[in-house]
């Protein structure tokens, strides 16, 4: 079980950049020892820093402390004041000791300078204190690692945080299509009312044991999922291969609930559903995964091979994934050219275009919603200033800055927008998304996808039909 499809919270564009310096990124490529690395899906592999010799000795939580520093400060895709992140990481114990029912936390209150070494010296004096005044509520590295999420919170920016060592590992196996002990659906929480929805994997354990998509979980193994975390609920399902979870479940479609027992097994998630119906071929894809082109052109080359007459990628409550899959994908479609081009903060620009292998589909039409975000929206950018197919649906999240990786002695990362991005024709999406050609509006709903509800793939394959003569 994973949740491939987050809309919620899956809205990243990584940026498989170097973890530090771009001088380190250049030695590895040349075949050079750089240090420790996080591979993230197959070859996406990503340089460390050998933190011994970056920070020198001491304390490893207060390197971690530095190193944040050193990111945000040197890395960040606009100018930072160094008072967010002291102030951040004030805000984020004293929180966490109020939740641990301490009455008035004495957490240590002090202004920025706007000096490096001092700034570093307030922020690791700061942690210092709370873990030796508070050491019996928590360990050391927690305290740790909430102090980096506060740093990093305090920039206000939903993209930047630390991940812990839990957390680097779903994203890893997120972008890889993952091969772990679970039942086989997708979940998703419905922003209103916090439930937590399924869509079952084709030929996995859940839908042979008669879970149906959009049905809501209501407990697992006798555990209510009422106002647990998406995380939560994806951590009760999961398990040793061949053991049994009990789900129960409230229908979509009426009020009954029922109980299955789901025998979990190795699950290995593709991030491509494809179809051939009525002559069209269509493509569900979930994410930008390390894998996610090669499925893409797997199933669009099956579809010219039976010669369907039209093309319809869904980007629907697609959350995003890897830039290099953004590019790859947007150029099964494009000749040649600019795909998207990323700003850091310096303004320097990077161009990346497309990589000449494009599979000559038409006519194409991409489906898009409000939670087509990111990597999705690059694609979808791409083909809209190129003309190459018709956006149809409604206007997309407007995620249009990048973020990149940097490993911790943890084993935990922080994830930090580095860059900006634009569309081939200088369009920045930030905030404002993209609005399709054709607007077509319906309710996000699971069960509605790919059903004869489905008004926004009807008038995919309406506009496939009239271009079939031309």
């Amino acid at each position: 079980m994973t949740a491939r499809t987050r809309i919620l919270s899956a809205a990243v564009v990584v940026l498989a950049a170097a973890f530090g310096a771009a001088a380190y990124a250049g030695r590895a490529a040349e075949g050079i020892d750089a240090g420790p690395t996080i591979v993230l899906g197959s070859g996406q592999r990503i340089v460390g820093l050998d933190f011994g010799s970056l920070l020198g000795g001491g304390d490893p939580q207060h390197q971690m402390l530095e190193l944040a520093y050193e990111r945000v400060e040197h890395t960040y895709y606009k100018p930072v004041a160094d008072q967010l992140l002291v102030s951040g990481e004030q805000q984020a114990l004293t929180k966490f000791l109020k939740a641990k029912k301490v009455s008035a936390p004495q957490v240590p209150l002090a202004a920025a300078t706007g000096e490096r070494a001092r700034d570093i010296a307030i922020l690791e004096k700061t942690l210092t204190t709370v873990q030796t005044r508070y050491a019996s509520i928590a360990p050391r590295d927690v305290y740790t690692q909430v102090a980096l999420t506060g740093m990093l919170g305090g920039l206000g920016d939903p993209y930047t945080t630390y991940l812990s060592p839990q957390e680097i590992n779903g994203l890893d196996e997120q972008l890889r299509g993952g091969n772990f002990g679970g039942i086989g659906v997708y979940i998703v929480q419905d922003p209103k009312t916090g439930a937590i929805l399924v869509d079952p994997i084709e030929g996995n354990p859940a839908i042979k044991a008669g879970v149906r998509p959009g049905d809501a979980i209501l407990a697992v193994d006798g555990r209510s999922t009422n106002g647990l975390k998406i995380d939560d609920v994806e951590r009760a399902i999961r398990g040793p291969n061949g053991s049994i979870v009990s789900l129960t479940l409230k229908r979509h479609e009426g009020a009954a609930t029922s109980t299955v027992r789901v025998t979990r097994a190795e699950i290995h998630v593709p991030s491509v559903r494809a179809k051939i119906e009525d002559g069209i071929e269509y493509v569900r894809l979930s994410d930008f995964g390390s894998t996610s082109a090669d499925e893409v052109r797997s199933a669009f080359i099956d579809g010219k091979k039976h010669n369907v007459r039209g093309y319809i990628l869904d980007l629907r409550n697609n959350g995003g994934g890897l830039l290099d899959a953004a590019v790859d994908i947007s150029s099964l479609f494009i000749q040649d050219g600019t795909v998207v081009s990323t700003i850091d903060r310096a303004g320097d620009r990077d161009v990346r275009s497309a990589n000449g292998h494009p599979i000559g589909a038409k006519p194409l039409v991409l489906l898009v919603n409000r939670y087509t975000a990111s990597a999705s929206e690059i694609t979808a950018g791409a083909v809209q200033d190129y003309g190459v197919g018709t956006l149809v649906g409604e206007k997309t999240f407007g995620k249009g800055v990048v973020q990149s990786l940097y490993n911790l002695p943890d084993k935990g990362a922080l994830k930090i927008t580095t860059a900006r991005y634009v569309t081939p024709k200088g369009r920045d999406i930030q905030h404002k998304g993209i609005v399709p050609d054709v607007v077509v509006t319906q309710r996000v709903d699971l069960p509605i996808i790919d059903t004869p509800a489905d008004k926004q793939l009807s008038a995919a394959k309406k506009i496939i039909e009239s271009k079939k003569d031309a």
